[in-house]
């Protein structure tokens, strides 16, 4: 059950003073798209429609103008208190992920401390199963993982997933061949990792793809394993990356293994206790929203 934020009852009272989601955005530091999940997140845990959507003007339902003046007096009352509540966007947070995330979830992160100036994030990365027990342990509060297949966590911590990434054949420009089977014959194969989850998904992917591959080299790098891949040392079977953009290098080709592609999921891990979700939420509202 979705519960609702400080900042989804700031962002509603942006939408309702502004009468659209763009203006509003400007006001919260958010994107358009952010703000539209920020306030059907609202809907959901309140269980009503709150805007009507069919005009150009965003307009309040009569339940949106019931509960406009409660959350204007909850906003003042908490600005009369003159502290941050524990789910204000003030204060360190360290935030944990493995490499091959940190790309992504630093740009969220920089957007964040753009709009949130008194938040003081920490930066941390490791292995998945490293950041799991640093979570736990109460050293990182939140932590981006990839989801290890059949995998579960234990009751003190809690998943939220962020983004699933297609596992795709990456070769040089300079090869021509589409048949995904010719080129992991005849080029090497360079592999990641498979003592993470990633590797393993890798793995997965090419044993349900049916795929032979002519090994070359293992290493524990998407980043340098995609530049072997430019410079036409190797090929190789990635997720595709969140905003990696590789499908406009003009260096790389991205081909398909299979159909429907295997996905590797990506989430944020957080202790059950942890009393801050609106970090969380912040996150993934940034990440959707980018």
């Amino acid at each position: 059950m979705t519960i609702p934020t400080l900042r989804m009852l700031k962002t509603f009272q942006a939408v309702a003073r502004t009468g659209s989601f763009a203006s509003a955005a400007e006001k919260v530091a958010l994107t358009q798209a952010a703000v539209s999940l920020q306030m059907r997140g609202l809907e959901q845990a309140l269980g009503r429609q709150l805007f009507d959507r069919r005009a150009r003007q965003v307009a309040l339902t009569r339940a949106g103008r019931d509960i406009q003046p409660k959350v204007e007096q909850i906003l003042e009352l908490l600005a009369e208190l003159g502290v941050a509540p524990a789910d204000s966007m003030v204060g360190p947070v360290t935030i944990g992920a493995v490499v091959s995330v940190i790309g992504a979830l630093s740009l969220v992160v920089a957007r964040l401390k753009a709009a949130h100036p008194q938040l003081d994030v920490r930066l941390v990365s490791a292995r998945s199963d490293e950041l799991a027990g640093m979570v736990d342990a109460g050293e990182v509060d939140i932590a981006a993982v990839v989801a290890r297949p059949g995998a579960t966590l234990p009751d003190t911590l809690r998943w939220t997933t962020l983004y699933t990434e297609p596992l795709m054949l990456v070769t040089s420009r300079e090869i021509m061949d589409t048949d995904p089977q010719r080129i992991l014959g005849n080029h090497g194969f360079l592999r990641f990792d498979r003592r993470v989850p990633t590797g393993r998904v890798v793995e997965q992917a090419l044993d349900h793809a049916g795929l032979d591959v002519n090994e070359y080299l293992e290493l524990n790098s998407i980043e340098t394993i995609v530049a072997l891949v430019r410079e036409n040392v190797g090929v190789t079977v990635l997720p595709v990356l969140h905003g990696g953009n590789w499908r406009n290098d003009p260096a790389l080709r991205v081909l398909p293994i299979a159909n429907p592609p295997m996905l590797r999921t990506v989430g944020m891990i957080q202790r059950t206790t942890y009393d801050r979700p609106g970090i969380t939420q912040a996150i993934i509202d940034t990440l959707h929203g980018a």
